[in-house]
């Protein structure tokens, strides 16, 4: 999927992306802010990652759009991003959301190689592609909202 704009990774920096994910991921792996930025961060020098998450972000924003232009809602974005972004809090706890932190630790080496077939898989495959709509609308409720 393309992003809503070629702004949005500038606009919303990995760095942004792994502050606005860490209580979300400490919260679901139970491990401190500070380890939990840490691995944030690691994750999103992956550009798989990076890319999946700026798509659930972007596919969010698409919904929420209305009739602003795609300038005027990145304009809005980069306005709330310095303003929220130590302010959002974790993400509701769902099996989806878990499989979206279960794939983040198997991508960065911090979960089981077997676990990634089981996210592969039909059922896994739904609860994944769900946690990473649900996370995306999060993040953008919390920014936008």
């Amino acid at each position: 999927m393309a992003l809503i704009s070629n702004r949005l990774p500038h606009v919303l920096t990995r760095s942004d992306l792994a502050e606005l994910l860490t209580p979300t991921y400490a919260r679901e792996v139970g491990v401190s802010d500070e380890l939990a930025l840490e691995r944030m961060a690691r994750a999103l020098k992956n550009s798989g990652i990076a890319d999946k998450l700026y798509n659930a972000v972007s596919g969010a924003l698409v919904a929420v759009r209305g009739e602003r232009t795609e300038d005027a809602l990145m304009d809005g974005l980069s306005k709330a991003v310095p303003k929220k972004l130590r302010k959002v809090r974790a993400a509701p706890g769902t099996p989806a959301l878990t499989a979206v932190t279960v794939w983040v630790n198997v991508e960065i080496g911090l979960a089981s190689e077997d676990l990634r077939g089981t996210l592969e898989s039909g059922k896994g495959r739904t609860l994944l592609d769900q946690g990473f709509r649900v996370l995306g609308e999060f993040l953008v409720k919390q920014l936008l909202g």
